[in-house]
């Protein structure tokens, strides 16, 4: 029950962790559009930004909604560091 305890509270650490992504994602473009309109909206520059840091928040994601478990290299890892001390 313990082991299962730990990977439920990973995998809610890692939603916990995406959503705050996204919420900073989000306020952050928010101010970018609203300072590139305000100050220079004949030159559209905020997109770049939205889309480049969008691409990460899009990677972190699938890293947790769509291959959540999928990957064990930390757990193979972890492992063979437990055997060498044995």
């Amino acid at each position: 029950m313990d082991e299962a305890y730990e990977r439920a509270k990973e995998r809610v650490e890692a939603r916990r962790g995406f959503f705050i992504h996204l919420s900073v994602y989000i306020f952050v473009c928010g101010a970018l559009a609203a300072i590139n309109l305000t100050t220079s909206s004949a030159h559209l520059w905020f997109q770049w930004p939205l889309l480049g840091w969008g691409m990460g928040v899009l990677f972190h994601a699938l890293g947790v909604f769509a291959f959540a478990g999928r990957w064990t290299i930390t757990d193979d890892m972890i492992q063979r560091e437990l055997a060498k001390r044995v």
